[in-house]
């Protein structure tokens, strides 16, 4: 396969080559923004533009940077921000899923209750700013009637993974609302202008 660049010229790149272009852009990103490879929790949160945020929303932005921090060291290395970054980007259902209860799940109990959800759905939606038909308090009490299938008011994995796929409304909520696509496509945007 062979693309075009804006110029309409062909430059002969294969999709591996396009792939190690891009994943050079990233790498540059990431060493101009921490030039010493690790980006700490201040460093993320100014990396992805978040500033000033509510103590809810700064406390849901310690949960992704240490679901990000795949060893635990407190500190995001390239290769773990490339792994999050194509999971955000390309990871499949199931495996969002299993990131997003991961992120849910605040107090890493294996199970989500229903102030962890509500304060995550408040958290996300201060960080995104996206206007909603329904308060977060209903939301919560609706993802739980849905899916809390033995009624202990704790969603467990399988409950929560099955539930979510079961379900369109719950499904395309979820995804869109933890969508951290248009903050990678700022980031991209702000790097090709830069290079």
């Amino acid at each position: 396969m062979v693309f075009k660049t804006d110029m309409g010229n062909s430059n002969g790149l294969t999709v591996e080559e396009l792939q190690a272009c891009e994943s050079y852009h990233w790498y540059k990103k990431f060493m101009t923004e921490c030039p010493s490879g690790l980006l700490t929790f201040y460093e993320f949160k100014k990396f992805f533009g978040l500033r000033n945020l509510s103590e809810a929303s700064d406390a849901y932005i310690m949960t992704m940077f240490k679901t990000f921090d795949l060893n635990n060291d407190g500190f995001i290395d390239f290769m773990e921000y490339m792994a999050a970054l194509s999971l955000v980007l390309k990871g499949e259902v199931q495996q969002k899923l299993r990131w997003y209860f991961k992120l849910y799940d605040i107090d890493r109990s294996g199970c989500i209750d229903r102030e962890e959800l509500l304060m995550m759905i408040k958290s996300v939606r201060a960080i995104n700013g996206l206007p909603s038909e329904m308060s977060a308090e209903d939301f919560a009490n609706m993802v739980f009637e849905k899916i809390d299938l033995n009624g202990d008011g704790e969603l467990s994995f399988k409950e929560f993974v099955e539930g979510v796929q079961s379900d369109d409304t719950l499904r395309k909520t979820l995804t869109e609302t933890l969508d951290l696509t248009h903050i990678v496509q700022k980031i991209q945007g702000d790097m090709m202008s830069n290079s």
